[in-house]
């Protein structure tokens, strides 16, 4: 692996020449600002673009509350059957899944976590957080090393953006939303890393990292964890990147959005072994609505640096076979072997 730029150094932790330049320019060509890391799971070997920069995660936040969810479980502490109703005091409204339901909704308590990673359910997100703890997630996440991520329910993490735009929580939202302009919107101090909750690209796929290797909790914990995370719905950013390779390559993911940030983060599995965790995050142009562009340079970079950690895989694999069969061919051993079978045939050596 690599050794860590410093802090704040843009496009860092690059070993190709070409690999540097060709994330750039995906991300130039989208118009947006991005930030990547990916690492190889099983050799270290990574490869980064402004990985070490706080981010903004928006829902990404939310794989630390699930790796505490499922640590609960696997200790007993938690049953994941046990019924749990999302009211109106979860609700933001608007959302997806249980979020925009007008009455209340009751579930199991791993149903609640499938919500929260397959379709990224904010109510469900609230209630499940209601019900493992705040400080816990916290906890979690400072020791899989993400100690600045944002933990909170929901109102915690939003009543200081409305009260910052002078917004009268009572009322109505949306139309209260439809008359602030987007230099405001912009300059929210949720939406700076700087003076807010953030994590680093190399510190979420250390988070992954954790969890494909079994060390982000009981083994138990992490396979739920990874198998809750491989049902996410969302297919049209990350997951794109590799559609021609089909049900060749398994992906579990996890994506983020607000204002003019488009995110995710995931581990790609091959049919050969190697496994990759990779997470891309944008700073976009427009504020909302679909951006397509932004869409396909997630997919296209994330592809891009796997592709990279793959010929790297394959070149060391392909050293390491050349040296072991030089060892044996200028062994001692072999020398004398051959030495030996000559002799027993006549030929001079």
């Amino acid at each position: 692996m690599t050794a860590a730029s410093p802090p704040g150094t843009a496009d860092d932790t690059l070993h190709a020449p070409h690999a540097h330049p060709a994330l750039r320019a995906i991300f130039r060509e989208a118009g947006v600002t991005g930030f990547l890391h990916a690492v190889d799971l099983d050799t270290g070997e990574d490869i980064g673009s402004g990985a070490d920069e706080p981010v903004i995660v928006a829902s990404i936040r939310k794989i630390p509350v699930a790796v505490t969810y499922a640590r609960q479980t696997a200790a007993g502490v938690l049953d994941r059957a046990a019924r749990h109703t999302v009211t109106a005091v979860n609700r933001e409204g608007g959302g997806i899944g249980t979020d925009s339901c007008l009455y209340d909704v009751t579930m199991s308590t791993r149903d609640l976590a499938f919500f929260m990673l397959s379709m990224s359910d904010n109510a469900a997100t609230d209630k499940l957080m209601e019900i493992v703890g705040t400080e816990q997630v916290r906890a979690t996440a400072k020791e899989l090393g993400c100690p600045d991520i944002p933990v909170g329910r929901y109102r915690e993490l939003w009543d200081p953006v409305w009260a910052e735009l002078g917004l009268d929580t009572d009322g109505d939202l949306d139309a209260q939303l439809d008359d602030v302009g987007e230099d405001r919107l912009r300059n929210l101090a949720m939406l700076d890393p700087h003076r807010s909750a953030s994590a680093t690209p190399r510190e979420i796929t250390g988070l992954l990292a954790a969890i494909w290797r079994d060390r982000a909790g009981p083994p138990e914990a992490c396979a739920e964890v990874r198998e809750l995370m491989s049902h996410q719905l969302s297919q049209h950013r990350l997951v794109a990147g590799f559609g021609d390779l089909g049900d060749a390559v398994r992906i579990a993911a996890k994506n983020g959005s607000l204002w003019g940030v488009l995110n995710e983060a995931a581990v790609v599995e091959y049919p050969d072994g190697g496994r990759y965790a990779v997470a891309v995050f944008l700073r976009t142009a427009t504020l909302g609505g679909r951006d397509p562009a932004a869409d396909d340079a997630i997919g296209r970079a994330a592809r891009a640096a796997v592709d990279h950690l793959r010929r790297a895989r394959t070149a060391a694999t392909a050293v390491t076979s050349f040296t072991s069969v030089t060892s044996v061919s200028a062994s001692p051993s072999a020398s004398a072997s051959a030495s030996a079978s000559a002799s027993r045939k006549g030929t001079p050596r």
